[in-house]
C-alpha cells in the first residue's frame, strides 16, 4: 500500500478549504451590479450600461432594449399614452402548451403581448409609436401583435399622424399557424392606406429583425433606419447555412450589409436616434402646399391693400437671363466651346456634395434603391432651403482620384437612377420641391449596368419626372452628358452654370461616331452647340448662372450667392402654382422643343 494514498483525501479537503478561504476573503459583488456583455464577454457595471443607452462601454455592442425603456429613450417625458394595453390573442390552432407559455411570459415580463403601441411626442411633435419587445416569444408576430400594430396605424391615419415602428422580431409566431401569416398582409394593408393618406412612416430596425416581420411592416417605411450591426434578413443565418452547407461571409445580413445593398436609408447610433427622428418629423411637418396657402393669403392681403399691383413683386426680381439675353452681365463671351468643356471637367471644380453644403441646412442623406444597391455616384436626401423642406439629389464625381473611383466618376448605375426616383416619388408624396444638380459624363456603360437594366432605369425616370406632382428644378453644374444627365433634368426649369456643358454625348464620342476620329473633339465641341449660351439661344434652358473663372471650391461662394437668390425665386414662383398649371407648364416646356 502506497503511503500517498493515505493522505489523498486530506489533500483534497485541504485544497477545498483553502479555496473557500480565498473566496471568503474577496469582497462580495452586490447582486445585479455587474452584467456580462453578450458580444465581448466583459463584465460591466449594469448602471453604466443603463446610463449609456444600453451599449457596452468595452466593445460598443448593443444590448436589446425593453419596449418601455425604448419609449423612454425617444418619447418626450410624460407624453406617452399607451393604446390597447390589454389586447391579447387566443390559440387559433389549439397548439398544446401555448396558452400556458403566454401566461408565464405575461407574469415574467409584465407585458400582455410582444408589442407596445401608443401616441407620444418627440421634440414636441405628435407621433404614433409601436415598439416590439424581444423578451416576449422573441417578439414574434401573432394575431395580437398584428392587431395592435394595425389598430395603431389605423388610428394614426384617422388622426393624420406619422408612425414610427421599432422592429425586433424573430418573425411569424409558429404556434398560431396560418393566422400568424395573415398578420403580414393585415399590417401591410393598414400601412398602405396610411401612405395613401400622405402620411409618414419611419421603420427602425433593431437586433434581430427577421422572417415575416422583415417581409411585411419592417421594410415598408418611407424612411428605414437601422441600429449599427443589427441582424436583418428574411431567412435566419443558421437556416441559410444549413441550406447551402457553407459558412456565410462576415457581416452578412447586418445593417451595414443592408445599406450597401440598397435596403436601408441610414444607420443611426442609439444615442442619436431621438435627435434624428425629431429632425425627420420636423422636416415632414411642413409641405409646399401649406406654404403655398400662406403665400396665397399674403398675396390676397397685398392686393387688397394695393389694388392693381403686380404679383411678381412677391418673388425675386427677374435676372438678366430671364429677359432672353443670351450673354447677360458677367458671362465671358471669349471662351471657345472646347474651353468650356475643359473647364467643366476640372478636378477642382465643386462637386455635387459641395453644393449641398453651400446651399442647404439639415441635410440627411438616404441610401439605396430598395432593390439592388446604393450607388455612390448619386447622393440624395432631405434638407432645408431657408427653412423650407426640399429633396436634394446630386451627381457626385468626388474631389480627388480616390473619391473619383469611389463615386465611379459620377457615372450612375441603374440603381443610382432608381435611388433618385425613389427619393423623387417620396418628395411627391410629401409635397417637397426637388432640386437636382447634374454633373456626369453620362450613364455608366458596362455589362453589369446592362444586366440590371440601364436603359429601363433612365426611361423610367423620364416618364415619372414628366408627371411628378411637385416642383422640380435642375441645375447643370459641370458635364451634362446625354441620357445620364437628362434622367435628372425633365424639370420645370433647367439652368446651367456658365462653364458647364450639356450635350447628346461627349465631343470625343461625337467625333468618333460621325467622323471616325476622336482627335477632332475640339472641332466637335463647336459643332454640337453644347455651351450654356448655345442652349439658352436654342430655348433648351431658362437661366445661366455666371461664375468665376475658373470656378473652384475655394471661390464658389460668390456664385452660390447668385444661385441661392435664383433658387428662392424659383421656389416662390413654382410652389404657388396649382397642380394642373404646374404639370401643363412642364409638359409644354418639352412639347415645344
Amino acid at each position: 500500500m502506497k503511503l500517498d494514498n493515505m493522505f489523498k483525501k486530506t489533500r483534497i479537503v485541504s485544497r477545498i478549504q483553502s479555496h473557500s478561504a480565498v473566496r471568503a476573503s474577496r469582497p462580495e459583488v452586490p447582486e445585479g451590479l455587474l452584467r456580462k456583455c453578450n458580444k465581448c464577454g466583459a463584465a460591466i457595471i449594469a448602471e453604466d450600461v443603463k446610463q449609456g443607452y444600453y451599449i457596452c462601454p468595452k466593445c460598443g455592442g448593443y444590448f436589446r432594449v425593453h419596449a418601455y425603456r425604448r419609449i423612454q429613450m425617444v418619447i418626450d417625458e410624460g407624453t406617452f399614452e399607451e393604446w390597447n394595453q390589454d389586447l391579447i390573442g387566443g390559440n387559433p390552432v389549439n397548439y398544446k402548451g401555448y396558452p400556458e407559455k403566454v401566461q408565464a411570459l405575461q407574469e415574467k415580463t409584465g407585458l400582455k403581448e410582444a408589442v407596445v403601441t401608443g401616441k407620444g411626442k418627440i421634440n414636441g411633435r405628435d407621433t404614433v409609436i409601436a415598439v416590439c419587445d424581444g423578451r416576449f416569444l422573441m417578439a414574434s408576430m401573432g394575431w395580437a401583435v398584428g392587431e395592435k400594430i394595425t389598430r395603431a396605424v389605423e388610428r394614426a391615419t384617422e388622426e393624420k399622424l406619422p408612425v414610427i415602428i421599432f422592429a425586433c422580431s424573430g418573425g411569424a409566431r409558429m404556434q398560431e399557424g396560418i393566422t400568424s401569416l395573415m398578420q403580414m398582409a393585415k399590417t401591410s394593408a393598414a400601412l398602405e392606406r396610411h401612405s395613401k393618406a400622405g402620411l409618414l412612416y419611419v421603420s427602425v430596425l433593431t437586433e434581430p429583425t427577421t422572417g415575416g416581420v422583415t417581409a411585411s411592416f419592417a421594410m415598408l417605411g418611407d424612411i428605414i433606419l437601422a441600429e449599427p450591426g443589427a441582424l436583418i434578413g428574411f431567412a435566419g443565418p443558421r437556416v441559410i447555412e444549413q441550406t447551402l452547407r457553407q459558412k456565410l461571409p462576415k457581416g452578412f445580413q447586418r445593417a451595414e450589409f443592408l445599406v450597401e445593398h440598397g435596403f436601408v436609408d441610414d444607420i443611426v447610433r442609439r444615442e442619436n436616434l431621438k435627435e434624428t427622428l425629431g429632425k425627420i418629423l420636423e422636416i415632414h411637418a411642413v409641405s409646399w402646399k401649406t406654404e403655398n396657402r400662406i403665400r396665397t393669403d399674403a398675396a390676397e392681403l397685398h392686393h387688397a391693400d394695393h389694388p392693381g399691383s403686380d404679383s411678381e413683386n412677391l418673388t425675386n426680381d427677374k435676372c438678366d437671363s430671364d429677359r432672353g439675353d443670351s450673354n447677360p452681365a458677367g458671362i465671358n463671351p471669349y471662351l471657345t466651346a472646347w474651353d468650356r468643356v475643359q473647364l467643366s471637367r476640372k478636378i477642382d471644380r465643386p462637386s455635387g456634395s459641395d453644393y449641398i453644403k453651400a446651399l442647404f441646412t439639415d441635410f440627411m442623406e438616404f441610401h439605396g434603391d430598395r432593390n439592388y444597391g446604393d450607388d455612390k455616384a448619386i447622393i440624395g436626401g432631405i434638407a432645408k432651403f431657408h427653412g423650407r423642406p426640399v429633396t436634394v439629389i446630386v451627381q457626385e464625381k468626388g474631389t480627388n482620384t480616390k473619391e473619383n473611383i469611389a463615386h465611379n466618376f459620377g457615372m450612375p448605375m441603374p440603381e443610382g437612377y432608381r435611388k433618385a426616383l425613389r427619393l423623387m416619388k417620396q418628395a411627391e408624396k410629401f409635397h417637397r420641391p426637388v432640386i437636382c444638380f447634374v454633373d456626369t459624363p453620362g450613364a455608366f456603360c458596362g455589362i453589369e449596368a446592362e444586366e440590371r437594366g440601364q436603359g429601363e432605369a433612365i426611361a423610367r425616370n423620364l416618364w415619372e419626372l414628366a408627371g411628378l406632382k411637385t416642383p422640380v428644378l435642375s441645375v447643370v453644374t459641370g458635364e451634362g452628358g446625354s441620357g445620364g444627365a437628362l434622367a435628372f433634368a425633365v424639370s420645370d426649369e433647367v439652368w446651367m452654370l456658365e462653364h458647364s456643358v450639356y450635350s447628346i454625348l461627349s465631343p470625343e464620342g461625337f467625333a468618333t461616331i460621325l467622323w471616325k476620329d476622336s482627335t477632332k473633339a475640339k472641332e466637335a465641341a463647336e459643332v454640337m452647340k453644347l455651351t450654356a449660351s448655345d442652349l439658352k439661344d436654342l430655348g433648351m434652358i431658362e437661366q445661366i448662372i455666371p461664375e468665376k473663372e475658373p470656378l473652384t471650391r475655394e471661390n464658389m461662394m460668390e456664385t452660390m450667392e447668385v444661385l441661392e437668390k435664383r433658387v428662392r425665386g424659383f421656389l416662390d414662383t413654382y410652389c404657388a402654382y396649382d397642380l394642373e398649371k404646374l404639370l401643363n407648364k412642364r409638359y409644354n416646356r418639352f412639347r415645344n422643343l
